[in-house]
């Protein structure tokens, strides 16, 4: 049978990646994307976030042979370093057997990924605007370096991100259900700069976090040894990107909230002031694909907020289904493929997108609240006791392969169990000592590990 020939719309991190496994399996790839090639444009500093590669990342990227190649640009962080208000500092392992997530940045690995997938044989056209498409018969009116371009897919993807040209095609079929909603914080880039000889001038194997409640502060190492940090702030109120806006404001709001981190961040007053603040926004939709013409994937598919560190791994996850997908149905009914690649992902997108909700809240509020520091010491012991029936939602999301979907509902039952242990009264760690206890929590465990497995079933 002869292979369909592939369009890939966006030369993004999912784009380029789904091109090399395309290229991989035999197919001709062409990918359109609207900005410069990045390899060679000057691309403007203030608008990335840094991204945090997890297991889900690295399985897709080992499918395209490409993960030891992008190992020598990632830092492990094994956990979170918070920095409180006095400018204390307290370590938050993420896994109970040293597990990491890895800081990796955006653009070196998108070049990497555009490098690889041109070596497999996809060709690409740049400065491609994609003004239209016409889902039925798959033609796209472009607009190449200014001038005007139509030509005709066969399979099209949409890999365009969260304002996706073909998911805005989709919107015109009828019963198509689409959301779109931001929430009331933005994001502005800024930096610590690397020390003597590249030296990292506070922890490399961590996430950094300044938890103040409603809004926080984010640092991910770099290998050249300096930070990308992100701060994430209301638009609006007090204190916001509204009210702290001239001099004066900046310098206090940062020597008050930030203090330790405003002491290494020579040109924070700079950065803030000029590199752009941008929204972010979360995008659902019900069709992902279009009978056997074209599909959406990774942010087109569905747009999350970063506050979990998956919104790429879960594209890279879509790439690697999908190619599992086609694999089992030897490319013999692409209607087939593309049905049951919808639905296994979008329980998943839409799973994976509450999740990153969440984590918000837990991230800037939550991480310095004593009451929740003693309960991620009584899961981490509940983790290791249980090794078996026990596994903590951020170590299904980060360290395995479990659907997001799954993770979500366990939350609940883990709620549960949680509840069960405070409400027996005394001190958990004390309670270990008594066989009573003992006798109660392997009940206890018990029943949540069948609740478990019945989400595991369902979802």
């Amino acid at each position: 049978m002869q292979k369909r020939e592939i369009t890939i719309l966006g030369a993004g991190l999912v784009g380029s990646l789904l091109a090399i496994l395309f290229c991989k399996k035999g197919y001709k790839v062409h990918v359109i994307e609207r900005r410069p090639d990045m390899r060679n444009a000057n691309i403007s500093a203030g608008r990335s976030i840094n991204l945090a590669m997890s297991h889900r990342g690295w399985q897709a990227l080992e499918k395209a042979g490409m993960k030891k190649d992008l190992e020598e640009i990632a830092i492990p962080m094994y956990g979170r370093q918070i920095h409180n208000l006095d400018g204390s500092q307290v370590f938050q392992a993420y896994g109970k057997n040293n597990e990491a997530i890895y800081s990796v940045s955006r653009g070196e690995l998108n070049k990497k990924l555009i490098a690889a997938a041109e070596n497999a044989g996809a060709t690409f056209t740049f400065n491609a605007k994609c003004n239209k498409v016409d889902i039925n018969s798959n033609i796209l009116q472009l607009e190449v370096d200014g001038i005007a371009k139509t030509i005709q897919a066969d399979l099209l993807v949409g890999s365009d991100g969260a304002f996706s040209s073909l998911r805005s095609a989709y919107t015109s079929l009828d019963r198509c259900d689409y959301q779109q909603f931001y929430i009331g914080h933005g994001y502005k880039e800024l930096s610590i700069p690397n020390g003597a000889n590249n030296s990292f001038l506070i922890e490399k194997e961590a996430l950094h976090i300044w938890p103040r409640k409603n809004y926080m502060l984010i640092a991910l190492p770099n290998i050249d040894g300096s930070f990308t940090l992100t701060l994430f702030f209301p638009f609006n109120g007090e204190p916001s990107f509204a009210s702290v806006q001239n001099d004066e404001e900046i310098i206090q709001f940062f020597e008050s909230q930030f203090g330790d981190a405003k002491k290494i961040m020579p040109q924070f007053l700079e950065e803030y002031k000029t590199n752009p603040t941008a929204s972010l926004v979360t995008v659902k939709t019900n069709i992902w694909v279009y009978q056997s013409k074209s599909f959406l994937i990774g942010d087109a598919a569905h747009a999350i907020v970063p506050f979990y560190g998956q919104g790429m791994n879960a594209g890279f996850e879509d790439c690697a289904v999908l190619m599992d997908i086609i694999e089992k149905n030897e490319e013999s009914n692409w209607e087939t493929i593309l049905q049951e690649y919808q639905n296994a992902r979008k329980i998943n997108g839409d799973a994976v997108a509450q999740l990153a909700l969440n984590n918000f809240i837990e991230m800037r509020d939550l991480v310095a609240d004593p009451i929740f520091l003693e309960r991620k010491k009584i899961e981490k012991e509940i983790g290791l006791r249980y090794p078996k029936e026990y596994l903590s939602v951020y170590e299904m999301v980060s360290f395995s392969h479990t659907p997001y979907s799954v993770a979500l509902g366990t939350a609940q039952a883990q709620e549960k169990l949680y509840n069960q242990i405070i409400n027996y009264g005394g001190d958990f760690f004390e309670n270990l000592k008594l066989d009573k206890f003992i006798a109660q929590l392997n009940t206890w465990i018990a029943e949540y590990t069948t609740e478990a497995q019945k989400i595991m079933a369902n979802g």
